[in-house]
């Protein structure tokens, strides 16, 4: 049967695979008819109507789903495909309370216009009583207007055909109109439920409620399941876990971010926990212990279902990971008791990579997710050629999705993974070209994001100076 699903205009790029992950973690089969994603509509096909709340009752993105009556360009159209694929169920709703609601994308209706749309569906002949609170069947009458949006996406275009078409466009033109039963809203409430302005124990590093629990639904979480997160911080990937039921725990090469300033001199328990404990989650939260992927206590084995994380760009500052520069391995004595026992011991760092820890994670995931575990790891990424990094890959493990959330002159990759059977290799379309400095030992040397982008904003902070010197000049 055909279905529509109303998402939410944001994170354009993330809500058809967000619905596919969630296709498969209900087991149910869905088809896209229809998808564009300046659009707030997408058609699909699923089994019934039972696979429909199943696919939509976990969804961020998504805020509804309405099984379709009918569709069309025009009023006309869509009452005469309303007739011709609904007439034999009419009958059925006679005597229930129902009511209708008149949506308008791009545009606005008054009440009046409004009401005559709904009179216009009078033919239904449905007699219940109308209830607008609580109806037993809720009737919706979708339009899609032209925006802003769309206009400029074609005018982007250089065919002549588009610059035709974008003449012919204005906003607020209507190009398509459904109607359809309501069957399910998705679960946009937990936005607010888990947002960090009311999360008891943050730090400027946190990712936001949407877009973890998005990485929670990419990655599958579920109840049985263990996820990890081995950059942990304050743990907003492994809270929206732990909400979908899974067992989370989490690492991190500073254990000041997830024990707090505070709680590393006191001996008081870890930060970290307030976040659970606020949510009723302490069952599903295991452990967070000190470690970075090269020295990680974990077992060498397949026994983790999820891994989610945002690793450190290293922008601001070179990444790390646990050990000292000059490669010893000495123990460090203070007072005549070993450093690491100290109280507020703090392990020393020596330089990291960008490329190496992205190798390391998939070698990690490969090592200790399940077969079909998913690895969904935040990347940055530009639209700028000059300063773009491809898609690491790893034969083990398939790229499921990339979606992308762009900023002012950079962007971040949501990449999906799942882990293959053995004997399975993956084939990605995607290749990865090493861009480190083997033998570099600044910052710099080893990341070359870090690198050019820094270079790419110093050349264009001269650029602007130039400017503006030529400018106080003709004055």
């Amino acid at each position: 049967m055909e279905y529509l699903i109303r998402f939410a205009q944001a994170h354009e790029t993330f809500r058809r695979p967000e619905i596919q992950a969630l296709a498969t973690l209900a087991g149910v089969d869905v088809e896209f008819v229809s998808y564009d994603p300046f659009s707030p509509y997408a058609l699909v096909k699923v089994q019934d109507e039972r696979a429909a709340r199943a696919l939509i009752a976990r969804s961020i993105l998504a805020k509804d789903i309405i099984e379709i009556w009918g569709q069309g360009t025009t009023y006309d159209e869509l009452h005469a495909d309303v007739r011709r694929r609904t007439s034999d169920r009419w009958a059925a709703y006679n005597d229930v309370s129902f009511r209708f609601t008149v949506d308008s994308f791009a545009s606005k209706r008054s009440q009046r216009e409004k009401r005559d749309i709904i009179q216009s569906f009078a033919y239904l002949g449905f007699d219940g009583p109308i209830r607008m609170k609580d109806p037993d069947e809720d009737f919706w009458v979708l339009e899609e207007h032209t925006s802003d949006v769309e206009i400029a996406r074609v005018a982007g275009a250089v065919s002549d055909q588009a610059q035709e078409t974008t003449q012919a466009m204005r906003a607020g033109q209507l190009e398509k109109i459904y109607f359809g039963r309501w069957i399910a809203s998705g679960s946009r409430d937990l936005v607010a439920k888990y947002d960090l302005k009311k999360r008891r124990y943050i730090s400027t590093t946190s990712m936001d409620a949407e877009l973890s629990l998005v990485t929670a639904n990419m990655a599958l979480a579920a109840p049985g399941k263990v996820f990890f997160d081995p950059f942990v911080g304050t743990g907003s990937f492994c809270v929206a876990a732990a909400h979908y039921g899974a067992l989370t725990l989490g690492s991190d090469i500073d254990p000041r971010s997830f024990r707090g300033k505070e709680e590393m001199s006191n001996g008081k328990p870890m930060a970290l926990m307030l976040n659970f404990q606020q949510y009723g989650l302490e069952s599903r939260f295991l452990d967070a212990f000190t470690s970075d992927l090269t020295n990680t206590p974990l077992r060498d084995m397949q026994f983790l279902d999820g891994i989610v994380c945002d690793p450190p760009y290293g922008v601001r500052e070179g990444l790390r990971v646990l050990g000292l520069r000059d490669g010893r391995k000495d123990e460090i004595i203070v007072d005549g008791v070993p450093a690491h026992l100290r109280p507020g011991y703090i392990a020393p760092k020596r330089p990291y990579g960008f490329e190496a820890m992205l190798r390391d994670i998939l070698n990690f995931a490969s090592r200790t997710l399940v077969v079909g575990g998913r690895l969904s790891m935040w990347m940055p990424t530009a639209s700028d050629e000059d300063i773009e990094l491809e898609i690491p890959t790893h034969p083990n493990l398939e790229v499921v999705s990339v979606c992308v959330q762009p900023f002012n002159n950079w962007s971040r990759r949501l990449i999906t993974y799942s882990r293959l059977p053995e004997g399975v290799v993956a084939e990605n379309k995607f290749i990865r070209q090493r861009q480190d400095n083997p033998n570099g030992v600044s910052a710099n040397d080893l990341n070359a994001f870090r690198r050019k982008y820094f270079m790419k904003n110093s050349k264009k902070d001269a650029e602007i100076q130039d400017h503006a010197q030529e400018q106080q000049v003709h004055q």
